[in-house]
Formats: structure tokens, sequence, C-alpha cells
């Protein structure tokens, strides 16, 4: 399973339906692909709430019935890029790597913000972006309240908008092709990556791109089957009707370092 951009500490990540996705969802190994906990909303005002700590705990509890999970961060957890090789709780940070699926092919796993010029050239102009998307899914939340009460399913408002402006979609467009350009350079059979909240698997550019998506809009992770076919699963349209009891079994506390220099036990 390749999860991305949870965005823990966020008022619209989307624990809940995270939290359904992992009880009915398994896998020998979990790749956590960047922005999973998200420093700069941290840094503007605390808001960690129990459903947050639930899904360390969850993801915890997976290492311990013998799931290997990998923790590559994005630039909303950059602080964990001081960890690299370390492990929290069995939980291995890296900055890149490799994956060879089933049949044998290679794919680069990145969370992919190198390859965004404005994360890297004006991060004043990404944090403004930001709170832009912040004001979006405050919206998004209220639309899908009445939503709700008119007996209908969750639809993202603000993703709908992001494929219907035309500089957004040059925007996913030009990373994608960058991110292809640079599994290409480093012989790989394709790529992996999260950041710009668009879950997709396509060839469009010569070699293999598949990015996991979010939790705070389209609610989909990446998965591989044991035959190496990769699919998007996106919750939000296979969530079952009743879901299991809450999990009660206890976990080890673990300490994690938060980019303001407190820390939460998970």
């Amino acid at each position: 399973m390749f999860i991305s951009d949870v965005h823990l500490g966020a008022r619209g990540s989307q624990t809940r339906l995270l939290l359904d996705f992992l009880r009915y969802n398994d896998a020998d190994v979990i790749y956590l692909v960047g922005d999973i906990i998200d420093g700069w909303q941290l840094r503007r005002g605390w808001h960690w709430p129990q459903s947050h700590n639930d899904v360390v705990q969850k993801l915890l509890r997976k290492v311990r019935k013998g799931s290997q999970i990998i923790y590559l961060p994005g630039n909303h957890d950059e602080f964990l890029r001081d960890y690299f090789g370390t492990h929290f709780g069995g939980i291995e940070v890296m900055d890149e790597t490799i994956y060879t699926s089933a049949d044998g092919k290679r794919f680069l796993v990145i969370h992919g913000d190198a390859f965004d010029v404005v994360v890297m050239h004006a991060r004043w102009l990404a944090h403004l972006g930001d709170w832009a998307y912040d004001a979006a899914i405050y919206l998004n939340r209220w639309f899908n309240l009445i939503r709700r009460k008119m007996g209908l399913t969750y639809w993202s408002l603000s993703a709908w908008a992001k494929l219907k402006v035309k500089r957004a979609v040059n925007f996913i467009g030009a990373f994608e092709e960058a991110l292809a350009s640079e599994a290409r350079r480093q012989k790989v059979d394709g790529v992996i990556c999260g950041h710009i909240h668009h879950a997709a698997i396509h060839d469009q550019f010569g070699i293999r791109y598949m990015n996991c998506g979010d939790w705070v809009e389209s609610c989909s992770a990446l998965v591989e089957t044991y035959d190496g076919r990769f699919e998007i699963v996106r919750w939000t349209e296979v969530l079952p009707e009743t879901a299991p009891a809450e999990d009660h079994d206890a976990e080890p506390e673990l300490v994690l370092p938060l980019p303001d220099g407190r820390k939460v036990a998970a």
C-alpha cells in the first residue's frame, strides 16, 4: 500500500475515513509517501484530535503485526528529513527508495515536492497557496454537510475546481512530466509519488506514473496486488456500509518530534 498526504494536524484531514481504510486493508509493505504530518499547519496552530492519534496507533499496530512501514517525508513534514536512516516505533524514515513490484518492475518512490518549482523557489508563495487551499477545504466541509443532509455522498468541490482551472491542469501535467523524466533518468520502470493531491496511473510520458492521491480531498491510496497489478482505491466510493468495531488494542507509546520543538506521544 502507498499512502500520501494525510496531513495529520490539519483540520481538513479525513482521518476517520483513513482509519476505516486501514481497518479493512492490510499489506506486507506500507509506504507513507510524504505529508503524513502537516508541520506547516501545526506551526500556525495546534490541532491534534484523538482521531489523528488513532491513525498513528493503527500504523504502529500494523508494524507490530509484521508489516514493514517506510516513511518518505514531504515538504509539510520536512522536519523529519533530519531523521533519515532512523526508526520510530519500527517505522523507517527514508528520503527516497526503489520499490520492486511482484512482476519484477522497479519504481522510484518519492514524495515529489523537489519537482515543484513553487515549493523549491518561492516558498512564500507555496505557503500563501497553502492558506488558500485551507480556505477551499473549509468551504468544502460546509458544502458536504449540506450534501449529507440531502442524502448525497461526499464530493470534493476543491478537487473538481482543481481540474477545471487551466493553470492547475497545466501544473499537474508539468509535475507529472518532471517526475516521469526523473524516473527515466534513474533507469527505472516508473515513479510512485504524492504531493499534488491528484491520484492517477498513466503512461502519458512514455513511462509509468502513479500518484497515491491524498486523504484530504480524494481519500485515495495506491495498492499493488500479488500479481503486480496497481490500482487506485478511492475509499469514499468503496466504503463498507457497516464500520467495524473500534480497535482498543493497546500500543506502546511512541514520541514523535514535531517542527516547533514539541513532542507528541502517539
